[in-house]
């Protein structure tokens, strides 16, 4: 008996399929989502939400893309939306401004395919409470020369998974948390969809 070979379930099976993470306006996601339109072997396919009135919702529904608002209960305690990530056939998770620690459940199901951006060249600056406005506001503080993104893996603590890429940028004498947070936002769009690519 000769099997006939399903030419679309072979280019399904590798295709990448990434969910985005996020918890804000959502700049990172759309420079990815513009970044892969078109692209045949990556696509995203979800974007995920902890914050039911957060911008990048808005951009989930312009861009036609499936969107799911998640709850603490279930992502700590229950089984960390794995069960709908399998749906949608996730294989890749980017956290872009996603404020909540990622539960072992998770991390477990997809070991070295979740990554996280970072606004600061970790070591430094990295932990609990340290994100967006807090992050530029210690740098300028502690008279840093320099900061910059860390893209990295992520693991069962907060920004200590195996570091990926970092880009710098000088932290100048008249910044403000504002004014070096707009240069930062420029690495993070220049790079991140470009070091996902090479990941993939």
């Amino acid at each position: 008996m000769i099997k006939e070979v399903d030419d679309t379930k072979s280019n399904r099976d590798t295709v990448k399929r990434i969910a985005i993470f996020a918890s804000g306006a959502g700049s990172n996601a759309q420079k990815i989502i513009d970044y892969f339109k078109g692209n045949q072997q990556v696509k995203v396919t979800l974007i995920v939400c902890n914050k039911p009135n957060a911008g990048v919702l808005n951009i989930a529904t312009n861009e036609q893309i499936p969107a799911l608002i998640i709850e603490k209960e279930t992502f700590f305690r229950g089984d960390a939306y794995v069960g709908v990530l399998n749906d949608y056939q996730i294989n890749f998770i980017v956290l872009a401004g996603f404020l909540w620690k990622v539960p072992e459940a998770l991390i477990a199901a997809y070991p070295n395919k979740i990554i996280n951006i970072h606004p600061a060249l970790l070591p430094k600056y990295g932990g609990k409470g340290m994100y967006g406005h807090f992050v530029h506001e210690a740098v300028i503080a502690n008279g840093e020369k320099e900061s910059g993104i860390t893209i990295h893996f992520v693991n069962e603590n907060f920004d200590e998974g195996k570091h990926i890429f970092q880009a710098t940028c000088p932290v100048l004498p008249t910044d403000t948390p504002d004014s070096l947070a707009e240069r930062i936002h420029l690495l993070e769009h220049t790079h991140f969809a470009k070091v996902i690519e090479s990941i993939l």
